[in-house]
């Protein structure tokens, strides 16, 4: 079997240009998260940036500070990790026809 490496630089090509459509699809992608029994629900988008945060009233009212600052962090982290996880599939998604080349991590 050759190796034709014209066929491989254009699937090279053919993946950069999905991948260039991932990232720009991934600002307007959105993830929610959820922590302490949805006391607070976070959304990021695919770029990793917080587009919205929501605390309950009866979060508010409890008046424990420190809770409501770890549910805070719990709910951020989260969405933060399923943005992650979402546009990584979508890379993966772009790159899988390309075949498999030791040395290059894709």
């Amino acid at each position: 079997m050759k190796f034709d490496i014209s066929s491989l630089m254009q699937q090279v090509q053919k993946m950069q240009s999905e991948m260039a459509k991932v990232k720009e699809q991934a600002a307007s992608m959105v993830f929610e998260a959820t922590s302490g029994g949805d006391f607070v629900t976070t959304k990021v988008n695919g770029a990793l940036q917080v587009v919205s945060l929501n605390i309950d009233e009866k979060a508010l009212a409890l008046g424990d500070k420190t809770m409501l600052e770890d549910l805070i962090i719990a709910s951020v982290n989260l969405a933060i990790q399923k943005a992650q996880q979402g546009v990584s599939e979508e890379i993966q998604r772009a790159v899988s026809p390309l075949p498999n080349i030791p040395g290059l991590n894709l």
